[in-house]
Formats: C-alpha cells, structure tokens, sequence
C-alpha cells in the first residue's frame, strides 16, 4: 500500500506502532503471546506513555487485547480487523500464505460480479471513460500489469455505485498490487500467455458494462476471475 495509507500518527508514536505491530506480524509475537512490556521498551527505545499509546492504537484494530493478571496479549488471527488498512499493509508486508489470498479471491467472487452486474445497469459516461481508461493502462503495461490490473478493478467497483462495494477497494486493491500475474497463471497450467488472457477478459468485461447487460457483466467478471 502507499504510504498514505500508514498508521496517520507522527514520530515517535508512529515508530513504536510500526514497531510493535512488526513484532506481531513477525511472529516475534505469536496469537496469545504475552507483551514483554520492560523489554519492548527497551528495544523501541520509548516511554511507557508512548508504549501505552502504541498499544491502545493496536488494539484498536484488534490485534492485541489486555487482562488482568495475563497483561497485554496478541489476540488470535480471527479477532484481527483485516478490512483495516494498516492490519492489511502490515500482513502483506510479513508475507501473507498462499491461504490468505484463497480467502480473498473467495470474497472477491462474492463481490465483484455482482459490482459488474449493477455498473451495468449505473454506470455513467464518467465511468465508463474510466473503465476505457484503466483498460488503456492494461493493454500499455509492461512484463507486470498487477498494479494497472488494480486500477480497473477500483475503476469497476467504483461503477457500482454502490458504496459498500466500492468500499472493497480498501482490501482488494492493496492485496492486488502484491500479486505476481505471471506466476499465477502459469501454475494454472495457461497455454496463453496470461498477459492476454487477462486483458481480453477485461474487455469483454467493459463491453458487457457498456452494452447495459448485467448477467453477461456478472459472468465475464467470474470468467476474469478465474485467471
């Protein structure tokens, strides 16, 4: 993710979050581990107000949890807020298993079809200039089109006019831009170069979108998706 999209506070406070959530995604930290708080004070070079300010930021965002007589713990993967965009910076960074992104094109197959098929009954002139323009960034991109891939499928979501969906950008989008096409499509067993193959779903998308079928808009996405 840009760096926009960082933990918003400033200097030290930043650091000892960024600092601390590295040492759970690390797995210095496992779920249900307990903070060793003098020592993190020590590695974060930090007082304990800053520490104490780091830690109510993480929990937050469900990460970490407090208990009398236990301290403050990590909480178990499922209580983490992935929909929140540092938590979802932070697990791409450590290197997210092949199961996360399983998961992920799961909620995408949820989603994204179903996108496809209101902007075909929505969207507006503006969007589909859009749409032709994210599809004029994949057809111009070089050996790696995952992040012009990214911004077609912001430029679909945003058709929906929906604004739950278009709110999935803040998880499909990040997550799209750590792919690598190339090697996913390949492992598939694709004769076509994946490139291709990808870029001619994409259109067929977008003609579906503008010719103001919904079905047809459902199922191209599907078949996008399954690249």
């Amino acid at each position: 993710m840009s760096s926009e999209a960082a933990y918003a506070g400033r200097g030290v406070h930043k650091t000892a979050v960024e600092g601390l959530a590295r040492r759970i995604f690390d797995g210095t930290y496992d779920e249900g581990a307990t903070l060793d708080l003098p020592h993190l004070l020590e590695e974060l070079e930090v007082s304990q107000t800053v520490l104490r300010e780091a830690i109510k930021v993480l929990m937050a965002k469900g990460l970490l949890d407090a208990r009398q007589k236990r301290g403050t713990f990590v909480r178990p993967l499922a209580d983490w807020n992935l929909f929140d965009a540092d938590v979802l910076r932070w697990k791409l960074a450590a290197g997210a298993p092949a199961c996360f992104f399983s998961d992920l094109l799961a909620l995408r197959r949820a989603i994204e079809p179903a996108a496809a098929a209101l902007a075909a009954e929505r969207a507006t002139a503006r969007d589909l200039a859009a749409l032709d323009a994210a599809l004029a960034g994949l057809m111009g991109a070089g050996e790696r089109l995952e992040r012009a891939d990214a911004s077609f499928h912001l430029a679909l979501l945003t058709a929906s006019h929906n604004l739950f969906f278009t709110q999935m950008y803040r998880v499909i989008i990040p997550a799209l831009a750590e792919r690598d096409l190339d090697r996913t499509v390949h492992e598939k067993g694709d004769c076509e170069h994946p490139h291709a193959v990808h870029r001619a779903r994409a259109v067929a998308v977008v003609d579906r979108i503008r010719h103001g079928d919904p079905d047809g808009a459902y199922r191209a996405v599907l078949a996008l998706l399954d690249t």
